[in-house]
């Protein structure tokens, strides 16, 4: 099979898996960018046209959660500021530092990204058990506790997967079913989460990988709301960073399109792969995989 070719169906598999993993769990980030370094792109360009091509999927991943996105608007709206805000300053940060100051930081943030995806089922069910407590209180009757505690117990048989994410869910958010009351499934967070989503947009537009797992903790401590829920509005918070984020790398710095285009491509088929049947994929196996690529990117940047 010609180079090129080959060359061709690994980065549009990377963005199908990509767009998979950010519906689903998040960082997906941790596929394609590692798949372009290991064909040679530098650094700078293979994150820039990496984010244009994955904006797509997260479209579309957000499409395939859109029942879940019901009597969010005011929320999404509020925070939504917040993402716009942090990408556009993450962005402008990757194009202002030198490369040398990209190389030098990426290899920690991928570190810390692993780090975010080997914790991140001890942190979805450190949501659901904050979920089930607020659940019962909401109801004195004891009925909210009973839902809140069947939303742990999925997780914790999940491992936490489809609700977290870069753009992705937390592991086994599919078991979750609790139901929050309807004033307060409205909230929509006060200054202090407005500023932590502006921060997590500020890594999102910088570089991005495990975006949705930082997104999906914050959300989860700080609102009281099924974890499907939260995961779709975790998916429209991180596809406003990154589609901010690839507007200004589109008029301020080069973009390889063919590239961003077999990402695009790819991606768009894992975000519908990643709505309807990601919830069912084992958490570990989506886990190990990601630990094992950003592993992989660690070594080949420090070596």
């Amino acid at each position: 099979m010609p180079h090129d070719l080959l060359r061709a169906l690994v980065i549009f598999a990377a963005g199908l898996a990509a767009g998979t993993i950010n519906t689903v769990v998040g960082s997906g980030t941790l596929i394609t960018f590692p798949t372009l370094l290991a064909f040679g792109y530098p650094p700078v360009l293979a994150n820039v046209s990496n984010n244009v091509g994955l904006v797509p999927g997260v479209a579309s991943g957000v499409y395939g959660y859109r029942s879940e996105l019901g009597g969010q608007r005011r929320r999404l709206i509020r925070l939504g500021s917040a993402s716009v805000c942090g990408g556009l300053v993450g962005a402008i940060l990757l194009l202002t530092l030198p490369q040398s100051a990209f190389k030098d930081i990426v290899p920690a943030l991928i570190g810390l990204a692993v780090v975010m995806v080997i914790i991140q089922p001890r942190l979805a069910r450190w949501v659901a058990e904050r979920q089930r407590a607020r659940a019962a209180l909401a109801t004195p009757d004891g009925a909210g506790a009973g839902a809140g505690g069947a939303g742990a117990e999925g997780m914790g048989r999940g491992g936490g997967a489809s609700a977290s994410a870069e753009g992705g869910g937390a592991d086994g958010a599919s078991a979750v079913a609790v139901a929050a009351p309807p004033a307060v499934a409205e909230a929509i967070g006060g200054p202090v989460l407005w500023v932590l989503v502006f921060l997590a947009g500020i890594y999102g537009g910088y570089f991005g990988a495990a975006q949705g797992v930082l997104l999906i903790g914050m959300l989860g401590i700080a609102l009281n709301d099924s974890l499907q829920r939260i995961n779709a509005a975790k998916n429209v918070l991180a596809g406003l960073v990154n589609g901010l984020a690839a507007v200004v790398f589109i008029l301020a710095t080069h973009v390889d399109w063919g590239v961003a285009g077999l990402i695009a491509a790819g991606s768009i088929i894992g975000g519908q792969v990643g709505a309807r049947i990601g919830k069912r994929l084992p958490p570990w196996g989506l886990r190990v995989l990601i630990v094992c690529v950003g592993t992989a990117a660690l070594i080949k940047l420090l070596t």
